[in-house]
């Protein structure tokens, strides 16, 4: 029992011994009023967060973004062991002309005519799922055509084919098309400067009817009712042009399926973990796009006050065992300084445990699996 609730019972048993019992209920129903309150107070403080902060391109990140990754990897994508000059392995060749090149030091698809590929799945897409892409629009201001489209399934649709939802997104603006549903919105003038020529980080959740799209730490769309299709694929169009100018560039994808909250996994099974605390590579630093995780795991424990958790950093085995270990304990105690500082939460609740690359929860040997094994896990104590 913690010490706050004894203090109240304590009060309200003094409260009861020295007066009236009409006068005593009255107090006591203030009492129990005002710790309700105390408990909306602490909820809206992490609801609340300072609207935007700078992220590494000066670019803000709005309190509107609250795109929380998905918990469990169906495909994973960076290119890193892709040769180049070839197509990725992975993915399915559509149309057009892309390879992967060497981009500031790390790999990427290029796109340098319109483009599409299938990024193929083991399974349908959830009903709960996410997908992250990052792209580099084309340098030109002069081509009006979006940077990517996104389509459920392993073919895209017509313009004319309204059944299912498909999303675009480029330097001009965004929308979200088809399957009951219309939207979109340009961007002004300023925005469209900063994304030309730029990485955009795109996001989609999609849960069940639901769909919201993100770029950069800003959420477009939000739609209840679209009919994005689930199939055992997505296509992506990429609206390369000349190969100087106005290629397209990916640089990372990931599918992945949205399983339980915080609170509802450590109630079952005594443990949540997530890709969604984000890391510069070997760095413990954490990234500004990692807030609504953080948010969640701050919820839970701002709700129920009864939980201390051991928050735990986990690595894949790429690197050294002892770097691994190094950096993961970092993470783990990177993570408990932002939940104590930035969301209120007691420092007394939170231990800290980095476990490298020892306890993998998914094969080192695939893409997927390392990306899985890339996690904080939040372990109830």
């Amino acid at each position: 029992m913690s010490r706050r609730f004894v203090s109240t019972l304590q009060l309200v048993f003094l409260v009861a011994i020295f007066v009236t019992p009409d006068a005593a209920s009255a107090q006591i129903g203030g009492l129990i009023k005002k710790t309700k309150e105390k408990a909306d107070e602490a909820r809206k403080a992490i609801e609340n967060k300072p609207e935007a902060v700078q992220d590494a391109a000066g670019r803000k990140v709005w309190a509107n973004y609250d795109f929380v990754p998905g918990q469990r990897t169906l495909f994973y994508a960076d290119f890193t062991d892709e040769q180049v000059g070839n197509f990725p392995r992975r993915l399915q060749f559509k149309s057009g002309s892309m390879e992967v090149v060497e981009l500031d030091g790390k790999r990427a698809l290029k796109a340098s005519s319109a483009s599409g590929f299938v990024v193929p799945l083991s399974e349908v897409l959830p009903s709960k799922f996410t997908l992250e892409i990052d792209v580099i629009n084309r340098n030109s201001m002069g081509v009006a055509a979006p940077t990517l489209e996104i389509y459920g399934g392993t073919a895209p649709k017509t313009d004319v084919d309204r059944d299912k939802t498909r999303v675009a997104f480029g330097h001009l603006g965004w929308d979200v098309f088809g399957g009951g549903s219309t939207t979109e919105a340009s961007f002004t003038s300023a925005e469209q400067e900063k994304f030309v020529g730029h990485p955009v980080s795109v996001r989609v959740l999609g849960d069940g009817a639901y769909l919201k799209v993100y770029a950069d730490g800003r959420r477009l769309a939000n739609i209840p009712n679209a009919d994005f299709a689930r199939g055992k694929g997505l296509f992506i169009a990429l609206e390369g042009r000349d190969d100087e100018r106005n290629a397209v560039y990916v640089t990372r994808i990931r599918v992945a399926e949205s399983q339980k909250s915080v609170y509802e996994a450590l109630l079952s099974a005594g443990r949540w973990a997530t890709q969604g605390i984000l890391f510069e590579t070997a760095k413990s630093a954490v990234q500004a796009e990692s807030a609504p995780t953080l948010k969640e795991i701050a919820s839970a424990l701002t709700e129920h006050p009864e939980l201390k958790v051991r928050i735990e950093g986990h690595t894949d085995n790429v690197g050294s065992p002892e770097a691994n270990l190094k950096l993961s304990e970092a993470r783990a105690a990177a993570v408990k300084a932002v939940l104590v500082k930035d969301y209120g939460i007691d420092a007394s609740r939170l231990t800290t445990a980095g476990l490298g690359d020892t306890k993998p929860i998914a094969d080192n040997g695939t893409a997927e699996g390392r990306s899985n094994n890339r996690r904080v896990e939040v372990v109830k104590q």
